[in-house]
């Protein structure tokens, strides 16, 4: 049974919750309404509302714009599977230490150098048209071509968290497991890369977030997606309004991911405290 004094300090803990959710309620309509007042009482609001919050020429970019974002999904699907294996497959060459591995290790340390260090967009235009240019035969599509380079980019950046996943784990238990007996390839799929993986989760989920923005690129090489459709509805209407859809759509399917990788972090930090009240 709780004492009188736990039953106070109960309701006090109540009390100073309702308080402090009162007060960001509060603060957050007041910051809301200076937004909105600052914002619509600019001059140029009428002219800004217009061309780019038009709810008419939104209504008839959504279906458009909504078709092209399907095929964002599926890209983002394909690109995060291929980007995951060839990150892992990258860091693990890089933790190879025989020194007969050396030619891999180099390779793979000139590859995470040269994608991370080159931009985005520019690795984009290398594929979708420098590769085309060669004019080889069975050259995939535009679509693959611009898939490979956010793959190839994403996969860099992968690798590396990878890796430092990989090299936080203890030397004291590579060096157990093997002397249990398990091999090299054992000791990393049954040792290393399970605590590697836990602890690198937020950073990967946070690279799935990234990549989640940076597919719309893949408007550049030519591939109808929500953007390249909000461009063609702006080119007809000359309003941005379709743009705006468009963005709007990213940060609906973005919110997901963004609350699986909060409750993620949470978790990880929760864990690494000790406290395992989830």
């Amino acid at each position: 049974m709780k004492s009188e004094l736990q039953l106070q300090r109960e309701a006090y803990r109540r009390r100073q919750t309702y308080l402090s959710v009162a007060v960001a309620a509060v603060s957050t309509l007041a910051v809301g309404v200076l937004l909105v007042v600052a914002v619509t009482g600019a001059p140029g609001w009428p002219a800004v509302r217009e061309s780019f919050f038009d709810l008419a020429a939104a209504r008839a970019a959504l279906p458009e714009v909504a078709r092209g974002l399907w095929l964002n999904v599926r890209l983002l699907l394909w690109c995060a599977a291929g980007a995951l294996l060839v990150g892992l497959g990258i860091a693990t060459l890089r933790t190879l230490r025989s020194p007969v591995f050396f030619p891999l290790r180099a390779l793979a340390t000139g590859y995470t150098y040269a994608f991370r260090g080159l931009p985005l967009i520019i690795t984009l235009y290398l594929f979708a048209f420098g590769v085309p240019g060669l004019r080889l035969a069975g050259t995939p599509t535009v679509l693959v071509l611009g898939s490979i380079a956010l793959i190839l980019t994403y996969g860099a950046y992968i690798a590396e968290v990878f890796r430092a996943g990989i090299e936080s784990v203890h030397p004291s238990q590579r060096a157990a497991a093997r002397s249990l007996g398990l091999t090299y390839r054992q000791t990393m799929r049954h040792v290393v890369l399970p605590q590697a993986v836990r602890r690198v989760s937020p950073p990967l989920l946070n690279d799935l977030v990234a990549m989640q923005k940076d597919v719309g690129l893949i408007s550049l090489a030519g591939p109808i997606d929500a953007v390249r459709a909000a461009q063609i509805q702006t080119s007809v209407s000359y309003n941005y309004t379709p743009y705006v859809v468009a963005g709007v759509l990213f940060v609906l399917l973005a919110i997901p991911v963004v609350a699986v990788t909060d409750w993620v972090t949470l978790r990880a930090a929760r864990r690494q405290s000790g406290d395992n009240a989830l």
